[in-house]
């Protein structure tokens, strides 16, 4: 598989999640591969070094595949950070490829401080810093927060029932919770200190009309774009550290479409303003999902280790799609009429979700490994 002119592609940027080597040990193991991302590991973690106070060898991590956890969770975002950085660089230097040529960027949660360093608008080792800088408190908040998939098979939620139930749960001043992702149409993702994921689950049933399923995850998460960031003051103090971190007075080039507000809204001189919004309100996921089936994105390139929310939303998508098409003679009609720019332009904008099936999806990272030295 050849990636070729990125003109019709869009990079996705990879967030933080509980496992984050992926096989950047096998890149490593790569003659070509190995100079770019041993320099780019260095590079990140004396930055997170600098920053938190304490040693940090990433490239000995990698190596000995010992994976981070949420204590180790500055060194988690370097690695995650400064591997999207190395990924793209190999695709560069090595394969010719000049990655800026992609119609769009966007990243989920830490991907998109990664993906407006990729388009130019600040040096990537200075973008690290401010989430690093953020990590103790984030670690420190998450100690009673729980993380829960809220989801239905009914019919759409409505983000404004779920923010009433939020909001009173929030007033009985027993904990904060509120959503932090919108998945779906269907689906979101809630983080609540305490109890308050319990309480949310009762008092839902007695306000929302659709019946939704709330499932906790095990795991501990920092509690990023939620309410709960400001009970540190952390997006003020993020403000207040941004005014010393240059950003280039300019469009992002290519367009980064924002998951915090689900389109293209950086210009040329908000990047701080909705990077303090990035601290504390929800990633809108889904809008960007429907943004790159309303243009002529054909493929969207995967960037980080083991990339994995927005290419199973993707597929999860796809999946449904075909499922809905298989007994419908009208749906794949539509489908068919989808893929015609003219006809497309007068049907309703829920339609361009049937050309899901046919968005080529492509794991940078496997694509490096299997297009390597050893190939």
């Amino acid at each position: 598989m050849e990636i070729g002119s990125l003109e019709k592609t869009v990079l996705a940027f990879r967030g933080y999640n509980i496992t984050n080597l992926g096989r950047t040990a096998a890149l490593l193991q790569d003659g070509r591969y190995e100079p770019i991302v041993a320099e780019t590991l260095r590079e990140a973690g004396k930055v997170c070094a600098e920053v938190t106070g304490r040693r940090v060898r990433l490239l000995d991590r990698v190596r000995r595949g010992q994976e981070t956890s949420l204590r180790s969770y500055a060194q988690a975002i370097a690695l995650v950070v400064g591997t999207e950085i190395a990924q793209l660089r190999a695709l560069e230097e090595v394969h010719g490829v000049d990655y800026r040529k992609a119609q769009a960027f966007f990243g989920y949660s830490l991907g998109e401080i990664t993906a407006l360093a990729c388009a130019g608008i600040v040096d990537w080792r200075e973008a690290l810093a401010l989430p690093l800088e953020q990590a103790a408190d984030c670690v420190a908040l998450a100690h009673d927060v729980t993380l829960a998939v809220v989801f239905t098979r009914e019919k759409q939620i409505d983000e404004d029932d779920i923010q009433r139930v939020c909001l009173e749960v929030n007033e009985r001043g027993e904990g904060v919770i509120g959503v932090s992702a919108w998945l779906a149409p269907n689906s979101l993702l809630l983080m609540g200190q305490g109890k308050t994921v319990d309480a949310f689950t009762r008092l839902a049933a007695e306000k929302i009309d659709v019946p939704l399923r709330v499932r906790p995850n095990r795991h501990r998460w920092p509690p990023l774009h939620t309410p709960i960031m400001w009970q540190r003051s952390v997006p003020d103090r993020v403000s207040h550290r941004m005014h010393t971190v240059h950003f280039e007075p300019t469009v992002p080039s290519p367009p980064v479409w924002s998951l915090v507000t689900g389109g293209p809204d950086y210009t040329a001189v908000n990047h701080r303003a909705l990077l303090r919004r990035w601290v504390d309100h929800p990633q809108r996921l889904w809008d960007v999902v429907q943004r790159v089936l309303n243009s002529s994105v054909e493929r969207v390139l995967h960037v980080g280790p083991q990339p994995n929310i927005i290419p199973a939303t993707f597929r999860r998508l796809a999946d449904n799609v075909r499922n809905q098409l298989r007994g419908s003679v009208g749906m794949r009609a539509l489908a068919a009429a989808a893929r015609r720019p003219w006809l497309a332009a007068l049907l309703p904008e829920e339609t361009s979700l049937l050309l899901a099936p046919r968005l080529e999806q492509i794991n940078l990272e496997d694509w490096l490994i299997e297009n390597g030295e050893s190939v």
